[in-house]
């Protein structure tokens, strides 16, 4: 049934394009790429620091307490996780979330080629102030 929701929740957002937010313009090769990875993301994660999608927003993500986003309710899992968004974090998030915080409510397609890992990093710094 979650994944119904789901599922539903990504349509609506894809068929509104509330989920494609641009993001600044990519500086580095590395970023460029990152972006194009960041395509798996944007169904249900914004880039507009003042607007959560069906997740929350990513920008400024790196360096940032995990849980922390207003407007945004997380689970009681990452809620008490304690984690920040660390390069090293983001690597595993992005490997295997359900790893690194077992009960989340985030499903996703884990990226786990390393080269991916980096692109998406890079571009996920550069979303900040």
């Amino acid at each position: 049934m979650n994944l119904i929701r789901i599922a539903v929740a990504a349509a609506t957002l894809l068929a509104s394009g509330a989920a494609f937010a641009v993001g600044p313009e990519p500086k580095t090769p590395e970023e460029a790429a990152g972006k194009q990875v960041f395509t798996h993301c944007a169904a249900c994660h914004s880039l507009d620091s003042s607007k959560n999608a069906f997740g929350p927003s990513l920008y400024n993500v790196v360096g940032r307490k995990a849980g922390s986003v207003p407007r945004f309710e997380y689970s009681d899992a990452i809620k008490a996780s304690g984690i920040t968004w660390t390069e090293d974090n983001l690597r595993k998030w992005i490997a295997d979330n359900e790893k690194l915080v077992p009960g989340t409510r985030m499903r996703h397609i884990a990226i786990t080629d390393k080269a991916e890992q980096d692109y998406l990093i890079a571009f996920l710094k550069s979303l900040k102030q």
